[in-house]
């Protein structure tokens, strides 16, 4: 879960994040609604480490999109950090490690279940619990000199927000031990030729490209895609038979979506490409 040191300018040189008020979190999430997309963004100075404050405020916006979903939903941070992990001047032994998991694993599951295509912009530091919070999203877009990496070994721990798991299943199990024993960091490029990330982009166009993308997915069939998105999450954990009965299911459901009508008579009147979804 930790990220990197907040203090001075040697963020990084200790691999744990440090804010400068311990629990406190009030105002450090944000969500913006830009039509279809909503836009999530941590800014919480210096690095936007993750205190236990700030994983509630999170747990609480991700619950409010679940109960209003957008068409697609953007998660960001600021400039210098999208986040750069836990805030260690929390931690205090094994009771407050079982706080700190729990407290990261309400928000980001909840995130990674969210029945709409979500996309992590990614600008300077993603490390511990903030790259386990770019995880739980479906894709991710860096900023070219962004800083990828689970540096939790360094402190003589091991990540509790879901980055083995989540990481392992992405990259595969050797490249994710290589970054989870060693705790290096990886940048933006390296990051794309893993596989970490989808795509690498100038900073100064990384939200919009985030923003583009979530909009083209909000215009399509987001019903669809939630369901397509359930099937290779729940299938991914389930035997090949089990995840093709699934897949059954789920498009047996789809076809009771209004946007499944819309569909298939636009492409027989009018040729592929043509459908104006309603997302119902």
């Amino acid at each position: 879960m930790t990220g990197e040191s907040g203090a001075g300018d040697r963020a990084g040189d200790r691999g744990g994040a440090q804010a400068g008020a311990p629990g406190v979190g009030a105002g450090a999430i944000t969500v913006e609604r830009q039509g279809k997309v909503a836009l999530l963004r941590v800014d919480r100075p210096r690095v936007n480490a993750l205190s236990l404050g700030v994983l509630a405020e999170l747990h609480a916006a991700v619950s409010a999109l679940a109960a209003d979903l957008p068409g697609a939903l953007v998660v960001t941070g600021t400039a210098r950090a999208f986040s750069a992990g836990a805030d260690i001047s929390e931690f205090d032994g094994p009771e407050r490690a079982r706080e700190f998991a729990g407290a990261f694993a309400a928000p980001l599951d909840a995130l990674a279940a969210l029945p709409r295509a979500t996309v992590a912009a990614i600008s300077g530091a993603a490390l511990g619990g903030g790259l386990e919070l770019a995880l739980a999203c479906d894709f991710r877009i860096a900023a070219e000199g962004a800083r990828l990496g689970l540096p939790e070994v360094l402190l003589g721990v091991i990540p509790g927000g879901g980055g083995t798991q989540r990481l392992a299943r992405l990259v595969g199990p050797t490249k994710a031990k290589q970054l989870l024993l060693t705790g290096r960091y990886v940048g933006a490029e390296e990051a794309l030729e893993m596989g970490l990330v989808d795509q690498v982009v100038p900073p100064a166009g990384l939200l919009d490209e985030a923003l583009g993308l979530a909009s083209r997915l909000a215009a399509g069939a987001v019903l669809a895609q939630g369901l397509a998105k359930r099937a290779v999450d729940e299938g991914s954990e389930l035997p090949l038979a089990e995840g093709l009965r699934l897949e059954r299911e789920l498009f047996v459901e789809v076809f009771k979506t209004r946007d499944a009508e819309i569909g298939v008579r636009s492409f027989l009147e009018q040729g592929p490409g043509k459908a104006e979804f309603a997302g119902e």
